[in-house]
């Protein structure tokens, strides 16, 4: 028999796997110099980014980007691990800092406990405490979407860790302050509406049911934003009311609570996912319809004061092809870039229930025609695009 020589083959096993090395490692490393919506979107360890429902806050020369940390499979959609934050320079490249907000272990019987709910994550800074306090849609685990709760946490770095708090159902015993005394004194039942045309709940609706029927447990709080004026007053913007209606409420000079100031917006329109932002003066607010997972048209909504009224557009601001869908995505936060005035983005989510950790991210520039905010679909774009503007 032959003595063969094994040499060949491990120069061969040697070679593949200082390839595959080469490729992992350059995976890691690999540089973004635009924005690819809906494509993968790769972190500094070659892992799709993992914040979904997210919003960014700016700090310190660097973009910080909170979101939903999604895990494998329909089971991914609770939350099984908390919220995680990337960080970056260019908003084409992204650190991941890890998980800032931990869900508790099974069996706390704390509000967070692994398992429960826990949506839409946004992050603003108090300048007068000095702290970072994050704000996120709450649902109790094992109720489904019944608990609709408000959720804070603080932390001392912005990177965390950050200390849950407390969750309840916002303004609790106080009613809007556009809601007129007649509607305060609404005695019609959710009973009282069954049987009637979806125009004729709505109707009702609109004039108070839900607030009234909520007044002493506190308001409904899911779909939600963070907006943090001119003046450093903050707000929380939520669907209440079953979905059915926008709250925007005054928060508390440390952002920790509400000042029991807030008012309802476009009352049974039917509005998730708010989005807001401020140019010129003025408000402007892109949310989406309610068709649970599946995408539908964005709406717009505008205001000279952020207190209202609201003027709820017509028209859809996506244009173009897959407009009605917005893209196959919903909004969820709009992005104003440092160092350019009135440049925003568009954030956005594409949502896959059936397998949560794959949900991908639609970023769009913001244009403007005839005084309102535009999307267009683009395949690859980067922050020059608003130089040519």
């Amino acid at each position: 028999m032959k003595n063969y020589s094994y040499g060949y083959p491990k120069k061969i096993s040697l070679i593949l796997v200082i390839t595959m090395t080469i490729t992992a490692i350059a995976s890691a490393q690999q540089s973004y110099n635009n924005f690819r919506p809906g494509e993968l979107w790769l972190d500094n360890n070659g892992v799709h980014i993992n914040a979904h429902g997210g919003g960014i806050l700016y700090h310190n020369d660097t973009y910080y980007w909170f979101g939903e940390h999604k895990t494998e499979g329909k089971t991914g959609n609770v939350a099984l691990v908390g919220v995680g934050c990337y960080s970056s320079k260019d908003l084409y490249n992204w650190i991941n800092e890890g998980i800032v907000l931990s869900v508790a272990t099974e069996g706390s019987d704390s509000d967070i406990e692994s398992g429960c709910i826990l949506e839409r994550p946004k992050v603003i800074y108090n300048e007068k405490t000095g702290k970072f306090v994050m704000y996120f849609h709450l649902e109790l685990k094992g109720k489904g979407y019944s608990a609709a709760r408000t959720g804070i946490a603080v932390s001392d770095k912005i990177i965390g860790p950050y200390k849950f708090i407390k969750s309840f159902r916002p303004n609790a015993g106080i009613f809007p302050v556009n809601m007129t005394e007649t509607q305060r004194n609404f005695t019609v039942t959710s009973e009282d509406i069954k049987g009637l045309s979806s125009s004729e709940k709505d109707s009702i609706i609109a004039e108070g049911l839900y607030v009234c029927r909520d007044f002493k447990t506190g308001q409904m709080s899911r779909d939600m934003a963070l907006y943090v004026d001119d003046n450093q007053k903050a707000y929380h913007i939520y669907s209440s009311e079953e979905n059915k209606t926008l709250h925007i409420a005054e928060l508390t000079d440390d952002y920790l609570d509400y000042t029991g100031k807030y008012y309802r917006i476009d009352p049974a329109g039917w509005n998730e996912a708010p989005a807001l932002f401020k140019k010129d003066g003025r408000y402007y607010m892109i949310t989406s319809g309610c068709t649970g997972w599946r995408p539908n048209p964005a709406r717009l909504l505008t205001a000279d004061n952020i207190w209202g009224p609201w003027t709820r557009h017509p028209d859809n601001p996506a244009i173009g092809d897959d407009s009605e869908t917005t893209f196959h995505s919903q909004s969820t936060y709009i992005l104003p870039v440092q160092g350019r005035e009135n440049t925003f983005i568009f954030m956005a989510d594409r949502w896959k229930p059936q397998n949560a950790i794959d949900g991908r991210y639609v970023w769009l520039p913001i244009e403007f025609e005839n005084g309102l905010p535009v999307l267009k679909w683009v395949d690859e774009w980067d922050l020059s695009v608003y130089d040519q503007e």
